[in-house]
């Protein structure tokens, strides 16, 4: 008993949250304070923290009377330091993180001591120079008719803004966007122009200037873009005097060709000049050439010509597929932030891949400063949100984590816009989407069994082994999955480099080479050693067979893969036509248009999803086929965009084919649960699955599940009629639930309900798919969605 308290009455009091400024111990009459601090008393102890949200100070044993008491003016001392109270901090303000950056704010207040500007007068009177006044007059009319029909007018600045901006009096014109560009914008278009000219005129977040524009896929970033450029280059809020001079915009090597035919599309050459650089157009005619307003540029051409842009002014820079800026260390990053311009835009359908800290990489690049230095954003939101999402986090901290996650997108939303495919859909023809759960082959399942079997393996679930020994096995199982002759060809590189290759990989690809049968084929991929591929081949003939107009879209993440499938494809005299990594940047667009001309022969169109993971649009084909699956979900979402958008007149088919049982299956699992985080940061915390794991999720990756039609739908727990498949020895078939963290729906974060929507098939039922029909004998279970328009 303390105090006439108990340890149980003392742990249950309330925290309280002081802001304090602090300095070291001293007896001095007048103190130095040494820098602003946040004090958490409880009970009996204090923790004193700084404005980074490190702990500088704990102390304890102090009278709870005192302590209860604390306000403004008090002091105390902590350890060597002492303290003086400013005043107090409320608890949402504590746990919210709001506390630690005070500062950033909307610029939506005026201050008391602001004066309006003097209105425009133009102080020459001689007459010899009426002509140059009249001409100064009329800059401060609105270029465009602010209210004609369907005008799309910018906000006008707030008070403050021209306090801070407008120095010279100007009157505060309207800036219309050009309607001959705004006809054709959608609604989440205009939004999104709206958005991007708040934030690089400074007035979402006060002394800032950047934006992320985190649209998906689709729903033309590109344009958003050129409207903002176009209007800011002949027009401004003050005097009508243009904000821009020069704008900058860095796109992979692959999207220059694309930035500037998509400028000429929407506002023709007269209108608005831009200069790509390539291999016959240098940087220096840029430099030396006034009729250029817009310089497009490579990330790796940047870096080649960096002295040469320092000694240019950009007045906007805009970085497109800007998530390859996600580490601020890198060259590219270094080099875009030392160009001094302030108005900075990235572009990124995936802002976030992996962590937090490459989410704060972005937002310091766009908005340097906003979130403190890397050490506070840590210490204050990563690794409190972190925190809260292991198993043994308690309420409290639990509480901590959502607090600050909900403040970090509350702070960031102030300058990151996300828009979903959602929003396009209507505009958009059907979409039908069918995951493929495909019966291994007999091969297959053996050689799984024995991988599964294998030394290595045994290894890695018993916690031993060396530093990465399970991403061998994993790499393997995915070879498998998708052709056992891709696994058999490693295995024969691995003996005939035994001396170049890891050991642990040499030991199981040899002891893979084994188990192969005798006299297995090294020259061509059996279409009946994959079940896969089997399903493949039964679609693209159903597909060939439905019209002479149907192509298709062939995808794979793997060049290895691809041959195969180019393989099969000559077999079967399927014209097509491929990029991938080794497709040089200055044919691509050409063989993207070439497809999707309507005078083209091609069937299939393969593609490798990593070379052509940007800028293509195949709105020639109305079915497209992910053959294999990717652990990052945005990898594979972005690949399926590639025919479901703007410009689309057919209904589209997209297939994912899945190996049941296997890997392939827990991949997609993992995929469902990050999707399920989509929307909140807190799913910016998820680390990298593919990286490490525990030795509990490397035993769920490798079981094959074989008494199984579909193992995803299992976990589900659904109660439709479909059964689970029994050995071949059981009387009946019956449904017997499974319980698994995925098909809980108390957990908030962690959702496969979404799949509870979509229609459930199994081999039986597939007769109504004129498409998938054909190989039911190779499919195990089909779920199948249909977004209409």
């Amino acid at each position: 008993m303390v105090d006439g308290r108990s340890e149980e009455e003392e742990a249950s009091c309330p925290q309280k949250y002081f802001s304090v400024v602090w300095c070291k111990a001293s007896k001095k009459k007048h103190k130095k304070w040494e820098g602003d601090a946040v004090l958490i008393a409880r009970g009996r102890s204090v923790t004193l923290k700084d404005m980074e949200g490190k702990d500088i100070g704990k102390g304890s044993g102090y009278k709870l009377k005192d302590l209860e008491c604390l306000e403004e003016g008090h002091t105390l001392m902590i350890g060597g330091k002492e303290i003086e109270v400013m005043g107090t901090i409320s608890a949402e303000d504590y746990t919210s993180g709001r506390c630690f950056h005070s500062s950033v704010v909307a610029p939506t207040q005026t201050p008391s001591d602001y004066a309006p500007p003097k209105p425009f007068t133009n102080p020459v009177k001689d007459g010899s120079k009426e002509i140059g006044a009249s001409r100064d007059l009329q800059i401060c009319k609105p270029r465009h008719d602010p209210s004609a029909p369907n005008s799309i007018v910018m906000p006008r600045p707030s008070k403050y803004h021209q306090q801070m901006f407008n120095k010279s009096g100007y009157p505060v014109v309207d800036v219309v966007v050009d309607p001959y560009v705004a006809v054709h914008l959608r609604p989440h278009q205009k939004e999104g122009i709206l958005f991007l000219y708040e934030c690089v005129m400074g007035m979402r977040v006060s002394g800032q200037f950047g934006a992320i524009l985190a649209d998906e896929m689709g729903l033309g970033k590109t344009l958003q873009c050129i409207c903002l450029s176009w209007t800011l280059v002949r027009q401004g809020p003050y005097g009508g005097k243009p904000v821009l001079k020069r704008a900058l915009i860095v796109t992979p090597g692959s999207l220059v060709k694309n930035w500037r035919k998509e400028f000429q599309k929407w506002l023709g050459t007269e209108r608005m000049r831009v200069f790509a650089v390539d291999q016959d157009h240098k940087v220096e005619d840029f430099v030396n050439s006034p009729l250029y307003s817009v310089l497009i540029i490579s990330y790796e051409m940047l870096l080649r010509s960096l002295e040469q842009l320092q000694n240019l002014s950009f007045d906007l820079i805009i970085c497109d597929e800007g998530h390859r800026l996600k580490n601020s260390s890198i060259k590219t990053t270094s080099a875009l932030s030392s160009l001094s311009c302030s108005r900075r835009i990235i572009l990124s359908g995936t802002p976030i891949q992996n962590d937090l800290q490459e989410f704060y990489a972005l937002i310091d690049f766009v908005n340097p400063g906003i979130l403190g230095t890397l050490s506070t954003y840590r210490k204050i939101y990563e690794e409190p949100i972190i925190r809260s999402r292991e198993p043994s986090a308690n309420n409290e901290e639990k509480k901590l984590g959502d607090e600050r996650a909900t403040e970090l997108g509350r702070l960031t939303g102030l300058f990151v816009l996300r828009r979903t495919q959602e929003v396009i859909n209507k505009f958009l023809p059907p979409k039908i989407e069918s995951i493929v759960f495909c019966r291994p082959s007999e091969l297959q399942l053996d050689l799984y069994k024995r991988l599964l079997s294998s030394r290595l393996v045994r290894c890695c679930l018993q916690g031993s082994g060396g530093s990465s020994p399970h991403l061998v096995c994993i790499g393997a199982l995915k070879k498998l999955c998708n052709h056992p002759y891709l696994l058999y060809k490693t295995t024969q590189v691995s003996v005939e480099k035994s001396s170049s290759v890891d050991c642990e990989e040499q030991s199981v690809y040899e002891t893979l080479a084994e188990l192969f049968p005798c006299g297995y084929s090294t020259h061509t991929a059996s279409e009946s050693d994959s079940g896969k591929l089997q399903v493949l081949t039964k679609l693209l003939l159903a597909i060939r067979e439905h019209g002479p107009s149907e192509r298709v879209v062939l995808v794979s993440h793997y060049t290895q893969t691809l041959n195969i499938l180019q393989d099969v494809c000559q077999r079967h005299g399927y014209k097509c036509t491929r990029l991938d990594g080794q497709t040089p940047v200055t044919h691509r667009q050409q063989i993207v248009d070439g497809f999707n001309s309507k005078y083209s022969t091609d069937f299939i169109f393969l593609l490798s999803s990593k070379a052509g993971g940007v800028g293509l649009n195949l709105i020639g084909a109305c079915h497209l086929i992910l053959y294999d699956i990717d652990w990052n979900p945005a990898n594979d979402i972005q690949a399926m965009a590639r025919v479901w958008r703007d410009g689309q007149k057919r209904t589209v088919h997209i297939y994912r084919l899945l190996t049941t049982g296997t890997l392939e299956e827990k991949i997609y699992q993992r995929q469902i649960s990050k999707q399920g985080l989509s929307g909140a940061v807190v799913d910016l915390a998820q680390k990298s699955e593919h990286i490490r794991f525990s030795v509990d999720e490397l035993r769920d990756l490798f079981t094959l599940h074989e008494d199984s039609d579909c193992v995803t739908h299992d976990l589900l727990e659904c109660d439709c009629t479909v059964t689970k498949r029994l050995p071949a020895d059981a009387t009946e078939n019956h449904f017997t639930p499974r319980s698994c963290h995925l098909g809980r729906k108390a957990e908030k974060n962690i959702s496969m309900s979404e799949l509870m929507q979509w229609n459930h098939f199994s081999m039986h039922q597939l007769s109504d798919d004129p498409f998938l029909q054909p190989g039911k004998e190779y499919i195990s279970f089909v779920f199948q969605n249909m977004t209409n328009s």
